[in-house]
C-alpha cells in the first residue's frame, strides 16, 4: 500500500508540474466602433442585452479607464490598430506625422502575431479587412479577413465567428496542443450597422437607407443618451472630415428618430457579437481550454451616436475616448473593477508578460499584469489623448484624477475653444446646452473657482505633448521652436468604373 500510495503522490506532483508549465492560450476580441457606456457594467441604464459580455465582466475583471490615445486621422481605427499590435504610441507609429523620425525599421517583425510566433505559439485571426496594419497582420499563421457590416450569418458577424469555430474544430481534431493566440475582431457595430431581422426587431430598430424619410419612433428603441444634443455647440474641427455622416443608414440629422433607431442598429450588432463570443465559448469549455485561457474584450476605440450631438468617433469625450475593456482568466478575481489607466497600446507588453514572452525593444506600452493580479490599481497618473484627422492642431486632451481638459485649435485659427470637467461631479460631461442646473454639470473652464484648477491641468496638456513628441501646439501654448507637419496631399478622385470592369 505505501508503494502505491509513493506512485500515485509522484502522479499528481507530475501532473501539477505539468500544468504549472503548461502556457496559457490567449483569445483577445476587438469590436469596431463601441462604446462603453453601452453594456450594463458600464451603464445600468443600457437595454444592451449581452449576457456572454457581461457574465465576462462578472467573472473577470472591468477596467473604468482603459483609452486609445488617439488619431491623426478621421479613420481612428487605423492609428489604433496600429498601436494595439505594435506596442508604440501614437506619434510613433510607422505611419502619420512621427513616422520618419521616430519608428525603427522593419517594425512588422515586432508586432504581436511575429512576436508570439517566434515563442512557439499557433496564432490565428479574423478581423475586418482595411484600416488597419497590414504588415502586422500578415504575421498571423491563420488569417481570415473580410469586412462583414451587413443582416445576415454570411455577410455579418456571425462569418467571424465561423472562422474562430473552424479553427478551433480543426485544433480538436489533430489534436494540436500548442498554446494559441487567437486575435477574435469584428467589423460590427461600425456603420453601415445593417443588423439581423429579429435582433433589429428586439430593439424596434429598422435598417434605415432612404435619406428623405426619417425612421419610425418605437417603444422598444433605446432612449437617448442623457448627454444627447441635437447639435455641438460649436465646430470641433473635424471640418469636412467624415463624423460618420457618408455612410448609408447613417444621417447628417440628430434628430431624436434619427439616433434612436441608429442606437437600436448598434445594439442588435452589438447583440449578435455577443452570440457569437458565447458560440466560442462554449467551444472552449467543452475542449477543456477555457480554465486555461485569458479572455480579453475591448474596441478599437468608442463612438458618439447621438451624444453632444454627434454621430462619430472623431473627439474625444469619454463616450469616444474610452473603451470597453474586460478580462478573465486564471487568477484574476471574479468580480474585481479597477480605474486602470491603460491604453489600448498596452495590448503587446501585457500579453507577452502573461504568456512568459520578452516584449520587443520597439514596444512602448505598459505590462498592466500586476493589476490584473490585484497588486496595483492603476499603471498611470496621467492619460493623454489626441485627434488631428480634420484641421489642425485639431483636439488634445488629459485627465488626472477627476479633472479632464479638452482644447480645440481649427478651422484656420477660428475655433479655439477649452472644456474643463470634472468627472466626479459630470460624468457625462454635460455642457450647458444640456441645461443642468447643478454649477458642478458643466464646462468649468472659464469658472473663476476653478481658474488654478484650468492653469494646472493646461501645464500637465503641454508637458504630455512634449513628452510623446506630439507635433502641433496650440494657438495659447509656446510653439517650442516646432514646423508643423505638412498636410498630406489631397487624394487623386477615382475614376468611374465602367460596366465591364464592375462586372
Amino acid at each position: 500500500m505505501k508503494t502505491i500510495a509513493l506512485i500515485l503522490s509522484s502522479f499528481l506532483v507530475l501532473v501539477s508540474s505539468f500544468a504549472a508549465e503548461r502556457r496559457p492560450n490567449i483569445l483577445f476580441i476587438i469590436v469596431d466602433d463601441q462604446s462603453p457606456f453601452d453594456f450594463k457594467f458600464y451603464n445600468p441604464k443600457s437595454s444592451l442585452n449581452s449576457p456572454n459580455i457581461d457574465k465576462l465582466a462578472a467573472e473577470g475583471m472591468v477596467f473604468d479607464s482603459a483609452r486609445h490615445m488617439g488619431s491623426f486621422s478621421g479613420a481612428v481605427c487605423t492609428p489604433s490598430r496600429h498601436m494595439v499590435m505594435s506596442g508604440r504610441t501614437v506619434w510613433h507609429l510607422p505611419i502619420g506625422p512621427g513616422a520618419r523620425n521616430h519608428c525603427p525599421p522593419n517594425l512588422e517583425q515586432n508586432t504581436l502575431a511575429a512576436v508570439f510566433n517566434r515563442a512557439g505559439y499557433d496564432t490565428m485571426r479574423t478581423c475586418k479587412q482595411g484600416n488597419s496594419y497590414e504588415g502586422a497582420n500578415k504575421q498571423f499563421t491563420v488569417r481570415h479577413d473580410a469586412s462583414k457590416r451587413g443582416g445576415t450569418d454570411e455577410t455579418g458577424s456571425t462569418w467571424h465567428g465561423d472562422q474562430v469555430m473552424n479553427y478551433l474544430n480543426e485544433r480538436e481534431a489533430t489534436k494540436d496542443a500548442d498554446p494559441f493566440l487567437i486575435y477574435f475582431g469584428f467589423s460590427h457595430p461600425h456603420d453601415t450597422r445593417d443588423g439581423r431581422p429579429e435582433l433589429l426587431a428586439k430593439y424596434g430598430a429598422t435598417n434605415h437607407a432612404d435619406p428623405n424619410t426619417l425612421p419610425s419612433l418605437h417603444s422598444l428603441q433605446p432612449p437617448l443618451p442623457s448627454n444627447y444634443l441635437s447639435k455641438h455647440p460649436f465646430n470641433n474641427t473635424h471640418a469636412d472630415v467624415r463624423d460618420e455622416v457618408s455612410v448609408s443608414g447613417v444621417w447628417k440629422n440628430r434628430d431624436e428618430a434619427t439616433i434612436r433607431n441608429e442606437i437600436g442598429r448598434d445594439f442588435a450588432c452589438s447583440e449578435n457579437i455577443d452570440i457569437q463570443i458565447g458560440r466560442v465559448l462554449a467551444k472552449l469549455e467543452a475542449m477543456g481550454e477555457l480554465d486555461n485561457t485569458y479572455i480579453f474584450y475591448t474596441a478599437d476605440h468608442g463612438i458618439a451616436i447621438g451624444r453632444h450631438g454627434l454621430q462619430g468617433k472623431q473627439n474625444l469625450y469619454e463616450h469616444t475616448w474610452r473603451v470597453p475593456f474586460v478580462v478573465k482568466g486564471p487568477g484574476i478575481k471574479p468580480g474585481s473593477r479597477v480605474p486602470g489607466n491603460i491604453y489600448l497600446l498596452d495590448t503587446v507588453a501585457t500579453l507577452c508578460d502573461i504568456a512568459g514572452i520578452a516584449a520587443p525593444e520597439s514596444n512602448e506600452g505598459l505590462s498592466f499584469k500586476p493589476v490584473l493580479e490585484g497588486k496595483k490599481e492603476t499603471m498611470r497618473d496621467v492619460m493623454y489623448g489626441a485627434y488631428c484627422g480634420g484641421t489642425k492642431p485639431g483636439m488634445r486632451c488629459v485627465k488626472q484624477g477627476d479633472w479632464k481638459l479638452i482644447k480645440y485649435d481649427g478651422m484656420n485659427g477660428t475655433v479655439h475653444e477649452t472644456q474643463l470637467f470634472n468627472l466626479a461631479a459630470n460624468p457625462n460631461e454635460l455642457l450647458k446646452e444640456h441645461g443642468n442646473a447643478d454649477p458642478m454639470k458643466t464646462n468649468l473652464a472659464d469658472d473663476l473657482k476653478h481658474a488654478d484648477k484650468r492653469k494646472e491641468m493646461e501645464a500637465l496638456l503641454l508637458a504630455e505633448m512634449r513628452r510623446v513628441d506630439d507635433p502641433y501646439r496650440f494657438w495659447d501654448q509656446p510653439d517650442d521652436g516646432l514646423t508643423p507637419p505638412p498636410e498630406p496631399a489631397p487624394k487623386a478622385k477615382k475614376k468611374a468604373k465602367n460596366k465591364k470592369a464592375e462586372k
